[in-house]
Protein backbone atom coordinates (compact mmCIF):
# COMPACT_ATOMS: atom_id res chain seq x y z
CA UNK A 1 0.00 0.00 0.00
CA UNK A 2 1.27 3.43 -0.90
CA UNK A 3 2.54 5.53 1.99
CA UNK A 4 0.74 8.67 3.10
CA UNK A 5 2.47 11.91 3.99
CA UNK A 6 3.40 12.31 7.65
CA UNK A 7 2.68 16.05 7.59
CA UNK A 8 -0.81 16.98 8.81
CA UNK A 9 -2.44 20.06 10.27
CA UNK A 10 -4.28 19.72 13.58
CA UNK A 11 -7.96 18.82 13.18
CA UNK A 12 -7.48 17.68 9.57
CA UNK A 13 -8.14 14.15 8.32
CA UNK A 14 -6.12 12.57 5.54
CA UNK A 15 -8.82 10.02 4.85
CA UNK A 16 -10.70 7.09 6.30
CA UNK A 17 -9.32 3.64 7.16
CA UNK A 18 -11.70 0.71 7.60
CA UNK A 19 -10.73 -2.71 8.92
CA UNK A 20 -12.37 -5.85 7.54
CA UNK A 21 -12.01 -9.61 7.40
CA UNK A 22 -9.03 -10.50 5.16
CA UNK A 23 -10.36 -11.34 1.72
CA UNK A 24 -13.19 -8.79 1.92
CA UNK A 25 -11.13 -5.75 0.95
CA UNK A 26 -12.89 -5.37 -2.41
CA UNK A 27 -16.33 -5.43 -0.77
CA UNK A 28 -15.32 -3.00 1.98
CA UNK A 29 -13.73 -0.71 -0.59
CA UNK A 30 -16.71 -0.83 -2.91
CA UNK A 31 -19.21 0.22 -0.27
CA UNK A 32 -16.81 2.80 1.16
CA UNK A 33 -16.41 4.36 -2.27
CA UNK A 34 -20.18 4.34 -2.80
CA UNK A 35 -20.78 6.01 0.57
CA UNK A 36 -18.09 8.61 -0.15
CA UNK A 37 -19.27 9.45 -3.66
CA UNK A 38 -19.23 13.18 -2.89
CA UNK A 39 -15.66 13.09 -1.60
CA UNK A 40 -12.65 13.52 -3.87
CA UNK A 41 -10.23 10.72 -3.12
CA UNK A 42 -8.85 7.33 -4.12
CA UNK A 43 -8.93 3.87 -2.61
CA UNK A 44 -5.76 2.13 -1.48
CA UNK A 45 -5.89 -1.57 -0.61
CA UNK A 46 -4.09 -4.87 -0.97
CA UNK A 47 -5.70 -8.33 -1.11
CA UNK A 48 -5.74 -10.21 2.22
CA UNK A 49 -4.42 -7.13 4.07
CA UNK A 50 -7.51 -6.77 6.27
CA UNK A 51 -8.00 -3.03 5.70
CA UNK A 52 -8.84 -0.39 3.10
CA UNK A 53 -7.86 3.29 3.05
CA UNK A 54 -9.78 6.06 1.31
CA UNK A 55 -7.14 8.76 0.75
CA UNK A 56 -8.63 12.22 0.32
CA UNK A 57 -7.22 14.44 -2.41
CA UNK A 58 -7.08 17.25 0.16
CA UNK A 59 -7.19 16.99 3.97
CA UNK A 60 -10.51 17.91 5.58
CA UNK A 61 -11.57 18.94 9.08
CA UNK A 62 -12.72 15.76 10.79
CA UNK A 63 -16.09 17.25 11.77
CA UNK A 64 -16.78 17.96 8.09
CA UNK A 65 -15.71 14.47 7.02
CA UNK A 66 -17.90 12.94 9.72
CA UNK A 67 -20.88 14.96 8.46
CA UNK A 68 -20.37 13.78 4.88
CA UNK A 69 -19.64 10.11 5.57
CA UNK A 70 -21.50 8.00 8.15
CA UNK A 71 -19.20 5.06 8.87
CA UNK A 72 -21.70 3.44 11.26
CA UNK A 73 -23.77 2.29 8.24
CA UNK A 74 -20.91 0.43 6.54
CA UNK A 75 -21.58 -3.31 6.35
CA UNK A 76 -18.16 -4.84 5.73
CA UNK A 77 -16.18 -2.53 8.02
CA UNK A 78 -15.48 -4.05 11.43
CA UNK A 79 -13.90 -0.82 12.59
CA UNK A 80 -13.21 2.55 11.03
CA UNK A 81 -11.41 5.77 11.90
CA UNK A 82 -10.28 9.04 10.37
CA UNK A 83 -6.55 9.04 9.69
CA UNK A 84 -4.59 11.98 11.08
CA UNK A 85 -1.07 10.78 10.32
CA UNK A 86 0.99 7.79 9.20
CA UNK A 87 4.43 7.11 10.65
CA UNK A 88 6.56 4.81 8.52
CA UNK A 89 9.84 4.89 10.42
CA UNK A 90 9.26 4.14 14.09
CA UNK A 91 12.55 3.38 15.86
CA UNK A 92 12.94 -0.21 16.97
CA UNK A 93 13.90 0.60 20.55
CA UNK A 94 11.98 3.67 21.73
CA UNK A 95 8.61 3.83 19.98
CA UNK A 96 6.89 5.60 22.85
CA UNK A 97 8.62 8.99 22.64
CA UNK A 98 7.94 9.79 18.96
CA UNK A 99 4.37 8.55 19.22
CA UNK A 100 3.59 10.68 22.27
CA UNK A 101 5.10 13.73 20.56
CA UNK A 102 3.04 13.18 17.42
CA UNK A 103 -0.21 12.53 19.31
CA UNK A 104 0.19 15.59 21.52
CA UNK A 105 0.83 17.61 18.35
CA UNK A 106 -2.73 16.93 17.21
CA UNK A 107 -3.93 19.31 19.97
CA UNK A 108 -6.80 16.92 20.69
CA UNK A 109 -8.10 15.26 23.83
CA UNK A 110 -9.17 11.61 23.75
CA UNK A 111 -11.45 9.43 25.87
CA UNK A 112 -9.82 6.08 25.09
CA UNK A 113 -6.94 4.43 23.24
CA UNK A 114 -7.50 1.55 20.82
CA UNK A 115 -4.35 -0.37 19.89
CA UNK A 116 -5.08 -2.33 16.73
CA UNK A 117 -3.49 -4.41 13.97
CA UNK A 118 -4.80 -6.06 10.82
CA UNK A 119 -6.54 -9.38 11.55
CA UNK A 120 -3.77 -11.33 9.85
CA UNK A 121 -1.08 -13.73 11.03
CA UNK A 122 1.44 -10.89 10.83
CA UNK A 123 -0.83 -8.65 12.86
CA UNK A 124 -1.34 -11.27 15.56
CA UNK A 125 2.42 -11.47 16.04
CA UNK A 126 2.33 -7.94 17.47
CA UNK A 127 -0.11 -8.79 20.28
CA UNK A 128 2.67 -9.30 22.81
CA UNK A 129 4.22 -5.92 22.06
CA UNK A 130 0.86 -4.14 22.23
CA UNK A 131 0.10 -5.71 25.60
CA UNK A 132 3.31 -4.23 27.00
CA UNK A 133 3.12 -0.94 25.11
CA UNK A 134 -0.48 -0.03 25.92
CA UNK A 135 -0.07 0.76 29.65
CA UNK A 136 3.03 2.87 28.93
CA UNK A 137 1.23 4.95 26.32
CA UNK A 138 -1.85 5.39 28.52
CA UNK A 139 0.30 6.57 31.43
CA UNK A 140 2.20 9.08 29.27
CA UNK A 141 -0.92 10.56 27.67
CA UNK A 142 -2.75 10.70 31.01
CA UNK A 143 0.11 12.68 32.54
CA UNK A 144 -0.03 15.22 29.72
CA UNK A 145 -3.83 15.55 29.91
CA UNK A 146 -4.26 14.19 26.38
CA UNK A 147 -6.10 11.08 27.61
CA UNK A 148 -9.21 11.74 29.69
CA UNK A 149 -11.03 8.50 30.37
CA UNK A 150 -13.69 10.32 32.42
CA UNK A 151 -14.89 12.21 29.31
CA UNK A 152 -16.64 9.65 27.05
CA UNK A 153 -17.91 12.38 24.71
CA UNK A 154 -14.36 12.93 23.45
CA UNK A 155 -13.10 11.03 20.39
CA UNK A 156 -11.17 7.79 20.72
CA UNK A 157 -7.54 7.54 19.62
CA UNK A 158 -6.64 4.71 17.24
CA UNK A 159 -3.12 3.36 16.73
CA UNK A 160 -3.19 0.85 13.88
CA UNK A 161 0.14 -0.99 13.65
CA UNK A 162 0.99 -2.37 10.20
CA UNK A 163 4.31 -4.01 10.94
CA UNK A 164 6.74 -3.11 13.68
CA UNK A 165 7.69 0.32 12.31
CA UNK A 166 4.54 1.62 10.61
CA UNK A 167 1.55 2.95 12.52
CA UNK A 168 -1.56 4.79 11.37
CA UNK A 169 -2.88 7.35 13.85
CA UNK A 170 -6.50 8.47 13.84
CA UNK A 171 -9.69 9.15 15.73
CA UNK A 172 -13.34 8.15 15.89
CA UNK A 173 -16.38 8.77 18.02
CA UNK A 174 -17.76 5.87 20.03
CA UNK A 175 -20.97 6.06 17.98
CA UNK A 176 -19.06 5.61 14.72
CA UNK A 177 -17.34 2.31 15.26
CA UNK A 178 -17.04 -0.81 17.35
CA UNK A 179 -16.43 -0.63 21.07
CA UNK A 180 -13.91 -3.46 20.65
CA UNK A 181 -10.39 -2.93 19.25
CA UNK A 182 -10.32 -4.15 15.63
CA UNK A 183 -14.07 -4.72 15.93
CA UNK A 184 -13.40 -8.15 17.44
CA UNK A 185 -15.47 -9.08 20.53
CA UNK A 186 -13.92 -11.36 23.13
CA UNK A 187 -16.82 -13.76 23.72
CA UNK A 188 -16.50 -17.03 25.60
CA UNK A 189 -18.11 -20.17 24.25
CA UNK A 190 -20.87 -21.18 26.75
CA UNK A 191 -20.28 -24.71 27.99
CA UNK A 192 -23.90 -25.84 27.44
CA UNK A 193 -24.36 -24.29 23.98
CA UNK A 194 -24.51 -26.97 21.25
CA UNK A 195 -22.57 -25.08 18.55
CA UNK A 196 -20.30 -22.09 18.06
CA UNK A 197 -23.04 -20.42 16.03
CA UNK A 198 -24.39 -19.22 19.38
CA UNK A 199 -21.52 -16.70 19.45
CA UNK A 200 -22.76 -15.23 16.18
CA UNK A 201 -26.14 -14.37 17.67
CA UNK A 202 -24.51 -13.11 20.87
CA UNK A 203 -22.33 -10.75 18.82
CA UNK A 204 -25.31 -9.68 16.71
CA UNK A 205 -27.27 -8.72 19.82
CA UNK A 206 -24.37 -6.70 21.21
CA UNK A 207 -23.59 -5.04 17.87
CA UNK A 208 -26.94 -4.43 16.21
CA UNK A 209 -29.08 -3.56 19.25
CA UNK A 210 -28.60 -0.66 21.62
CA UNK A 211 -28.46 -1.43 25.36
CA UNK A 212 -32.01 -0.08 25.74
CA UNK A 213 -33.24 -2.27 22.86
CA UNK A 214 -31.60 -5.31 24.41
CA UNK A 215 -33.20 -4.63 27.78
CA UNK A 216 -36.72 -4.08 26.44
CA UNK A 217 -36.87 -6.84 23.81
CA UNK A 218 -34.98 -9.72 25.43
CA UNK A 219 -37.02 -10.06 28.61
CA UNK A 220 -37.84 -13.43 30.20
CA UNK A 221 -41.18 -14.83 29.08
CA UNK A 222 -41.26 -13.24 25.63
CA UNK A 223 -41.94 -15.55 22.68
CA UNK A 224 -39.47 -16.24 19.88
CA UNK A 225 -39.19 -18.45 16.81
CA UNK A 226 -35.91 -19.92 15.51
CA UNK A 227 -36.09 -20.93 11.83
CA UNK A 228 -33.53 -23.57 10.87
CA UNK A 229 -32.77 -24.07 14.53
CA UNK A 230 -30.78 -27.35 14.62
CA UNK A 231 -28.72 -28.09 16.60
CA UNK A 232 -29.90 -25.15 18.72
CA UNK A 233 -27.06 -22.63 19.01
CA UNK A 234 -29.27 -19.62 18.35
CA UNK A 235 -32.14 -21.04 20.41
CA UNK A 236 -29.75 -21.50 23.33
CA UNK A 237 -28.81 -17.82 23.18
CA UNK A 238 -32.50 -16.89 23.52
CA UNK A 239 -33.51 -19.38 26.22
CA UNK A 240 -30.45 -18.39 28.26
CA UNK A 241 -32.14 -14.99 28.51
CA UNK A 242 -35.44 -16.57 29.56
CA UNK A 243 -37.32 -16.34 26.25
CA UNK A 244 -39.65 -19.16 25.20
CA UNK A 245 -38.60 -20.49 21.79
CA UNK A 246 -40.35 -22.47 19.08
CA UNK A 247 -37.52 -24.20 17.19
CA UNK A 248 -38.35 -25.00 13.56
CA UNK A 249 -36.13 -27.60 11.88
CA UNK A 250 -36.39 -31.11 10.49
CA UNK A 251 -33.08 -31.87 12.17
CA UNK A 252 -32.49 -32.70 15.85
CA UNK A 253 -32.13 -30.14 18.64
CA UNK A 254 -29.40 -30.78 21.22
CA UNK A 255 -30.49 -32.31 24.52
CA UNK A 256 -28.82 -29.49 26.48
CA UNK A 257 -31.16 -26.97 24.82
CA UNK A 258 -34.30 -29.08 25.19
CA UNK A 259 -33.49 -29.61 28.87
CA UNK A 260 -34.14 -25.93 29.59
CA UNK A 261 -37.89 -26.56 29.28
CA UNK A 262 -38.26 -23.38 27.23
CA UNK A 263 -38.09 -25.03 23.79
CA UNK A 264 -40.84 -26.44 21.61
CA UNK A 265 -39.34 -28.31 18.65
CA UNK A 266 -41.41 -28.60 15.46
CA UNK A 267 -40.07 -30.72 12.61
CA UNK A 268 -41.21 -28.77 9.55
CA UNK A 269 -40.00 -26.41 6.81
CA UNK A 270 -38.74 -23.11 8.19
CA UNK A 271 -39.46 -21.15 5.01
CA UNK A 272 -43.18 -21.99 4.93
CA UNK A 273 -44.15 -22.38 8.61
CA UNK A 274 -45.92 -19.45 10.29
CA UNK A 275 -47.04 -18.99 13.93
CA UNK A 276 -50.69 -18.76 14.95
CA UNK A 277 -49.92 -15.84 17.27
CA UNK A 278 -47.49 -12.96 16.88
CA UNK A 279 -44.13 -13.31 18.61
CA UNK A 280 -41.56 -10.78 19.75
CA UNK A 281 -38.63 -12.36 17.90
CA UNK A 282 -37.95 -14.41 14.81
CA UNK A 283 -34.34 -15.45 14.21
CA UNK A 284 -33.02 -17.37 11.24
CA UNK A 285 -29.65 -18.91 10.33
CA UNK A 286 -30.82 -21.09 7.44
CA UNK A 287 -28.45 -22.08 4.63
CA UNK A 288 -30.44 -20.73 1.70
CA UNK A 289 -30.07 -18.24 -1.13
CA UNK A 290 -30.21 -14.69 0.27
CA UNK A 291 -32.76 -13.64 -2.36
CA UNK A 292 -35.13 -16.26 -0.88
CA UNK A 293 -34.43 -15.43 2.76
CA UNK A 294 -34.77 -11.63 2.56
CA UNK A 295 -38.41 -11.55 1.32
CA UNK A 296 -39.47 -14.15 3.92
CA UNK A 297 -37.91 -12.14 6.73
CA UNK A 298 -39.62 -8.96 5.53
CA UNK A 299 -42.95 -10.78 5.20
CA UNK A 300 -42.86 -11.84 8.85
CA UNK A 301 -42.52 -8.18 9.86
CA UNK A 302 -44.94 -6.82 7.26
CA UNK A 303 -47.73 -9.21 8.29
CA UNK A 304 -47.20 -8.65 12.00
CA UNK A 305 -46.07 -12.20 12.78
CA UNK A 306 -43.06 -10.86 14.67
CA UNK A 307 -41.95 -7.50 16.00
CA UNK A 308 -38.26 -7.88 15.26
CA UNK A 309 -35.85 -10.27 13.59
CA UNK A 310 -32.18 -11.17 13.40
CA UNK A 311 -31.19 -13.24 10.38
CA UNK A 312 -28.23 -14.21 8.24
CA UNK A 313 -27.80 -13.78 4.50
CA UNK A 314 -25.38 -16.33 3.03
CA UNK A 315 -23.45 -14.45 0.34
CA UNK A 316 -21.94 -15.63 -2.95
CA UNK A 317 -18.17 -15.73 -3.34
CA UNK A 318 -18.26 -12.78 -5.75
CA UNK A 319 -20.27 -9.54 -5.86
CA UNK A 320 -21.07 -9.72 -2.16
CA UNK A 321 -21.70 -5.99 -1.88
CA UNK A 322 -24.14 -6.12 -4.78
CA UNK A 323 -26.00 -9.05 -3.20
CA UNK A 324 -26.38 -7.17 0.08
CA UNK A 325 -27.84 -4.19 -1.76
CA UNK A 326 -30.16 -6.48 -3.71
CA UNK A 327 -31.52 -7.97 -0.50
CA UNK A 328 -31.81 -4.52 1.06
CA UNK A 329 -34.01 -3.51 -1.88
CA UNK A 330 -36.15 -6.66 -1.60
CA UNK A 331 -36.83 -5.90 2.05
CA UNK A 332 -37.57 -2.27 1.27
CA UNK A 333 -40.08 -3.22 -1.44
CA UNK A 334 -42.02 -5.52 0.91
CA UNK A 335 -42.09 -3.05 3.79
CA UNK A 336 -43.12 -0.17 1.53
CA UNK A 337 -45.89 -2.30 0.03
CA UNK A 338 -47.21 -2.79 3.56
CA UNK A 339 -46.96 0.95 4.24
CA UNK A 340 -44.51 0.40 7.10
CA UNK A 341 -41.52 2.38 8.28
CA UNK A 342 -38.71 0.18 9.49
CA UNK A 343 -35.16 -0.07 10.80
CA UNK A 344 -32.66 -2.33 9.01
CA UNK A 345 -29.09 -2.75 10.27
CA UNK A 346 -26.65 -5.02 8.46
CA UNK A 347 -23.14 -6.01 9.54
CA UNK A 348 -20.43 -8.46 8.56
CA UNK A 349 -19.67 -9.63 12.09
CA UNK A 350 -16.43 -11.12 13.35
CA UNK A 351 -18.18 -14.50 13.74
CA UNK A 352 -19.62 -14.29 10.22
CA UNK A 353 -17.79 -15.88 7.32
CA UNK A 354 -19.36 -15.74 3.85
CA UNK A 355 -22.47 -14.07 5.25
CA UNK A 356 -23.82 -10.92 6.86
CA UNK A 357 -26.15 -10.58 9.84
CA UNK A 358 -29.21 -8.32 9.77
CA UNK A 359 -31.54 -6.77 12.33
CA UNK A 360 -35.00 -5.74 11.12
CA UNK A 361 -37.81 -4.13 13.11
CA UNK A 362 -40.70 -1.75 12.63
CA UNK A 363 -40.03 1.87 13.43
Amino acid sequence: MQSTSNVNRAHDSLGLLVQCRPGFEADAGQELQASAARLAGRLQSQPQSGFVFLALDAPQPHDELRRRLDTSRLVFARQGFQVLAVIDDLPERDRLTPLVERIEGFQERFSAILLETPDTNEGKQQSGFLGRFGPLLEAALTRSGTLRVDSPHLPRLHLFFVGARQVWLGLSLASEGSAWPMGIPRLRMPKDAPSRSTLKLAEAILTLLSPDEQKSSLRPGLAAVDLGAAPGGWSWQLVSRGLRVTAIDNGPIAASVLATGLIEHLRTDGLTWRPKKAVEWMVCDMVEQPSRIAPVMADWLATGRCRRSIFNLKLPMKKRHEEVERCRNLIDQRMRAAGLKYVLRIKHLYHDREEVTCYLTRR
